[in-house]
């Protein structure tokens, strides 16, 4: 074991040094993707389909000499453009701002005051705290190390971890380092190729700390750090196309291609017929332009992308958007008691000294007043010894605070004792020794952990193992964390050198500590609406199993089957565990490498997982998980990015929350898929029909293009802002792997298309019949189909809401869109200019009310012959 001493360190940087250096080296970060600008954007709406047939259809028109449907067509190509990138920006404003809350978070000391800043803001002479399973966020010399090791594969290729040692006095200066050269100079220090290596003092940004944890001193920053030297990519969001994308991805090319067999057909066909090819390949053209459904995977990305802020605002980080969709499947949720259900706020409330008979304890109460009595203030005072100073975890804030409060004026309390070494915890002895030199030179040795390790420590015999155990039962029935506590000390004789594992002192028992953490206000509500979802809740802790019971009960967790340990977990084959997790609902002393086990038992079960975590242990069960959620504030870095989502504030009701917009994003993508398959039957129909039947051309480009103009603002915003289905949580998780786009809502689409497209159709051959011009009929049928359209946005937006859904603040959208297509096409009948480029003529008073009445009413008769067809989500019994 390498034994390394805390050296004496500085207080930092001042805050004004710190923003004047930020300003002159800028941020610390990497571009780490390759930023969507307007001429990437604009050359992917150059490779377009429906983009290319639009500008093959101007061009047309305009060889034919007809300049003002050519130009009609162009302006049209820039509007559609416009669009395109309102929606690109959309989006992309959207996961900036995802971004920026997923930038990581690093400790800093500065002024002699440790604080939390963005990692993007550390800057050359930054002293930054590194901890196991944190990425290290900047280049930088160990001024502290204690049983450090780094993961430096990312820059070596290797993936043994690399031991750590502090910086020497010939190492560099002893204050802030103001230049990037010194980790270059000290290459050969740590390896001959690159810096870093074993023991050196070294810290490489991007590198992952694996174990212990230190202090280290920035030397370089940004692009400016090894990895910024060779371009090394970490993003933090992940941009794979999911499940849903390929899966649309495959639908539009069969839709694609069977626009392009139509469209080749149709354009022989014509001229074979009526032997003018060039009008047929202006219908084939708008038969085309009518039958891609190009709405698909604009919709799908706009959607999650919006979807994925919208989980951010109620503090859901989502880094992949695969798992937005598997929220809405999700059918158990393993959750971690301390900081998840409980506020992690501890609070010491009990201790118990233990005088080697432990029925001749001394008990204290957080209400009890000072002075302590002599056991329990030995017993608080080394407590306070085996708790790190400066340290973030709960519990060793909570002693110090109390040991400062109840100890401050007596000798019991040492500020000045120099800390000699740390012994960490780790699964093989869930226990923290300290090692402490006192004025006198002795050591001094307290350590504090699980009370069997304790106990251990401490040699007990088997009675008063058994009484101290009994002790620790009843304060953990109480819902309080125990945590038992020893202490001794030995002659540190000059060059005596320290043990190699803590085992090999002579510790005595000197009790038990209690904490309290209390259980977040909105975790009973937050449980009941997952179990009304059909969602089952279970509990994973390492903690005792009476205190994980005590939490349970209170939460709404099902306690019927009790609690199953960990070391009973270890006992139990892969039959007799899936057995298990079918009914029991607590998991009590579990080690964090066990819960890989839990994951895939409940996944053999064909369950749906989420699993939170926060430890690196935790990383390869979030990774297993369904739906990975780490902690956002005392997460690693390495179960962040394992995880699916992050949780910003670390609430229970977080998550259940994240379930019910995860299912609201799914609703509302269903329901702008089944609109985007309906409105394309009407438009194809009326591109391709009446040209079979003889009948003057109806559709023509401009008509499918002004068409489009509603569909794709309607789909990106109408539809995802539409309001929720308030029973939304009262119904049983999708089946697992059910898609998007199912049989049942093609032909429910199809269904409502079928009737605005023979209403439409009707009135156009009616209105021949009944002796109208060409351009009046076809006026009459266009504005028939824009009304439909909007009806149809209506219906499936509010699908099962009622129409007072229209009402709701979500649909406002909707009322914008619908009043400028009404504007823009009473404009294009109007005015005289746009009446001749659209073929149009206006239409009497009396066939324009029968046409928007017939329309409405095929809308109705086709919605309520829609519903008949079930479109729902499959779903999982309830459990």
């Amino acid at each position: 074991m390498s034994l390394h001493h805390p050296a004496p360190v500085h207080d930092g940087l001042t805050e004004a040094e710190a923003a004047r250096r930020l300003a002159i080296d800028g941020p610390n970060a990497i571009d780490d993707r390759e930023r969507l600008g307007l001429l990437a954007t604009l050359r992917g709406i150059a490779t377009e389909p429906m983009f290319l047939l639009l500008l093959v259809a101007a061009v047309i028109y305009l060889a034919l000499g007809d300049l003002g449907e050519g130009l009609l067509l162009s302006f049209f190509a820039l509007v559609s453009v416009g669009l395109v990138i309102f929606q690109e920006r959309r989006s992309a404003h959207a996961l900036d701002a995802l971004r920026l809350l997923a930038a990581p978070q690093v400790r800093v000391r500065r002024g002699g005051q440790v604080r939390a800043v963005p990692a993007r803001d550390v800057v050359v002479g930054d002293l930054v705290l590194v901890n196991e399973g944190e990425r290290v966020a900047a280049d930088g010399l160990a001024l502290q190390a204690t049983g450090l090791a780094v993961d430096e594969s990312l820059l070596t290729g290797e993936s043994v971890a690399v031991r750590k040692r502090v910086r020497r006095a010939g190492d560099a200066a002893a204050g802030p380092v103001n230049t990037v050269d010194t980790v270059a100079g000290e290459a050969a220090a740590g390896s001959a190729t690159h810096p870093g290596g074993e023991d050196s003092p070294q810290l490489l940004a991007g590198t992952l700390v694996v174990a212990g944890h230190g202090l280290i001193e920035v030397v370089a920053t940004g692009r400016r750090t090894q990895v910024g030297r060779i371009g090394a990519s970490l993003a933090a969001i992940d941009a794979a196309p999911s499940p849903l994308q390929r899966q649309l991805r495959r639908l539009v090319q069969v839709f694609g291609l069977a626009a392009l067999v139509a469209s080749l057909s149709l354009v022989v066909w014509y001229g074979l017929q009526r032997g003018d090819w060039m009008q047929g390949v202006l219908a084939a053209i708008a038969l085309g332009m009518a039958m891609l459904p190009e709405e698909f995977p604009m919709a799908l990305a706009v959607f999650l992308a919006l979807g994925a802020w919208r989980l951010a605002r109620i503090q859901v980080l989502a880094r992949r958007p695969a798992v937005i969709e598997a929220l809405g499947e999700a059918t158990v949720l393993c959750v971690d008691k301390t900081g998840t259900l409980t506020e992690n706020r501890m609070q010491l409330q009990r201790m118990v000294a233990l005088s080697g008979d432990a029925a001749a304890g001394a008990a204290w109460h957080r209400a009890d007043v000072p002075p302590l009595p002599a056991l329990t203030a030995a017993l608080l005072e080394a407590a306070v010894l085996a708790s790190r100073r400066g340290s973030v975890d709960p519990m060793d804030r909570a002693l110090h605070e109390q040991g400062e409060r109840l100890l401050a004026d007596t000798a019991a309390w040492h500020p000045h004792w120099m800390l000699e070494h740390e012994y960490p915890l780790s699964p093989e002895l869930p226990a923290m020794t300290l090692v402490w030199r006192d004025e006198q030179g002795l050591r001094r040795l307290a350590a504090k952990g699980a009370p069997e390790a304790i106990f251990a420590l401490c040699r007990l015999d088997a009675a008063a193992q058994a009484a101290a155990l009994a002790q620790a039962h009843a304060l953990a029935e109480q819902g309080l964390r125990v945590l038992a506590v020893a202490a001794g000390s030995e002659a540190a004789t000059a060059g005596a050198q320290l043990s190699a594992h803590p085992q090999s002192y002579a510790l005595q028992l000197l009790g038990l500590v209690a904490f309290e953490d209390p259980l977040r206000a909105s975790v009973p509500e937050a449980v009941a609406q997952a179990r009304s979802a059909g969602i089952a809740v279970a509990m994973i802790t390492g903690d005792h199993a009476a205190t994980a019971l005590a939490i349970a009960r209170q939460a709404g967790l099902d306690v019927s089957a009790g609690a199953l340990l960990g070391r009973e977990l270890a006992a139990m084959d892969e039959t007799a565990l899936a057995a298990a997790v079918r009914r029991v609902r607590v998991f009590a002393r579990v080690l964090p490498e066990q819960k890989l086990r839990l994951v895939q038992a409940l996944q053999r079960n064909g369950e749906t997982v989420a699993m939170t975590g926060d430890g690196v242990n935790d990383a390869p069960a979030l990774k297993a998980a369904h739906i990975g959620i780490a902690m956002g504030v005392r997460g690693t870095d390495v179960a962040r990015e394992a995880a699916g989502l992050v949780l910003l504030d670390e609430d229970f009701g977080r998550i259940v929350g994240g379930v019910r917009m995860g299912r609201r994003i799914f609703d509302n993508l269903r329901k702008v898929m089944t609109y985007i398959t309906a409105i394309h039957v009407p438009i194809a129909g009326l591109a391709l029909l009446p040209v079979l039947f003889g009948l003057p051309p109806l559709m023509l480009p401009a008509h499918v293009v002004l068409t489009e103009m509603v569909v794709d603002p309607v789909c990106s915003l109408a539809f995802e802002g539409a309001p929720e289905d308030p029973r939304v949580m009262q119904r049983p998780p999708r089946a697992a792997g059910a898609g998007l786009v199912s049989g049942a809502l093609l032909w429910q689409g199809l269904v409502q298309g079928s009737g605005l497209l023979l209403a439409t159709l009707a009135i156009y051959v009616l209105a021949l019949q009944g002796g109208r011009g060409t351009d009046e009929a076809r006026t009459l049928a266009v504005v028939g189909l824009t009304a439909g359209n909007l009806l149809l946005v209506a219906v499936n937006a509010t699908a099962g809401l009622g129409w007072r859904a229209l009402l709701e603040p979500g649909t406002r959208a909707f009322w914008w869109v619908a009043a400028i297509a009404s504007a823009a096409l009473a404009l294009a009948v109007a005015l005289p200019g746009a009446r001749q480029l659209l073929r149009f003529a206006p239409p009497a008073a009396a066939d324009l009310a029968l046409s928007l009445a017939a329309v409405a009413a095929a809308v109705a008769l086709a919605a309520w012959l829609g519903r008949s067809i079930r479109v729902a989500s499959p779903v999982r019994a309830a459990t």
